[in-house]
């Protein structure tokens, strides 16, 4: 990250602005977005790679339909009559790490580590999402996920920033954070795991790992909407009878190596936005 990144860690919740790497080479391609980017041309491997791929889900298939049938087909266990229990779920074990929503948050977390975690998780979701470019719900997120003191610090800080018209153009959005007619604007934190590498009764420091993504999904859009990796480090403190953030580092990666997947279109991108809520994290 650039000095500049650095300066922001302590302003956005994660969102932040995307990076996009395009492929090496003019050869032809699939146009991703209706946007002019495009991905590079492979080479001949691809078919004989699809094939192993196949073949490698087939066979996977096929071992969890003998794996879930195995124990229904010996005759001579079970009732005589022939009829086999019914399946029961899973009992949750555990803490309950959720007990209620503050402001659509999910809030009342465990007085303990996997409480933390569950709070990071959900916190960093809420302040990568697209609410913190409206000022009326960005104000009702830092005042869920911050302590009241550092809530009042970032207020003033945070409203400059997402109401910059520099910033926002540079984003693809108007001077009232609008997207754009005919897009759909995208900004959302998918948590891959959490761990605690600091536990002292009222205080915690857990780290994220997540996917986000950011940009406008559209036709002609030149803010495509694209992947990138952090880790975000956030300090909790148990205050009021829940966890809340106090400060937050955010680096760079792990990132994956990227499949060889066919980018969606503009619509298709814009409708799952639409049709797929979040969730709600807890470990």
């Amino acid at each position: 990250m650039s000095p500049d990144d650095d300066r922001n860690d302590g302003l956005f919740g994660g969102s932040g602005e995307t990076r996009t790497r395009l492929p090496e080479g003019e050869g032809g391609g699939d146009d991703v977005y209706g946007g002019g980017l495009r991905r590079s041309a492979r080479g001949g491997r691809t078919s004989s790679r699809s094939l192993v791929t196949v073949v490698g889900v087939v066979v996977l298939l096929i071992a969890a339909i003998a794996f879930a049938n195995r124990g229904g087909d010996d005759s001579s266990s079970g009732d005589s009559d022939g009829k086999k229990p019914d399946a029961a779920a899973t009992a949750p074990t555990g803490e309950k790490p959720v007990g209620g929503k503050n402001g659509g948050i999910p809030s009342g977390y465990a007085h303990d580590e996997q409480g933390a975690q569950s709070a990071a998780a959900n916190y960093a979701v809420a302040l990568g999402s697209a609410d913190m470019f409206s000022k009326d719900l960005r104000h009702g997120i830092v005042n869920v996920v911050y302590t009241p003191e550092e809530a009042t610090k970032r207020q003033a800080d945070l409203d400059k920033v997402y109401s910059a018209e520099k910033f926002l153009n540079s984003i693809g959005l108007d001077k009232s954070g609008a997207a754009p007619k005919g897009t759909t604007f995208v900004s959302r934190i998918i948590p891959v795991g959490t761990k605690t590498t600091k536990f002292d009764g009222d205080s915690a420091t857990v780290e994220i790992w997540y996917s986000s993504l950011f940009g406008l999904a559209g036709e002609n859009t030149k803010n495509p909407v694209s992947e990138s990796w952090f880790t975000n480090s956030y300090e909790l403190r148990w205050v009021g009878g829940d966890w809340k953030v106090s400060d937050f580092r955010q680096k760079d990666g792990p990132v994956p190596v990227g499949r060889d997947q066919r980018a969606s279109t503009a619509d298709d991108m814009a409708k799952a936005v639409e049709q797929f809520g979040g969730f709600t994290y807890a470990r």
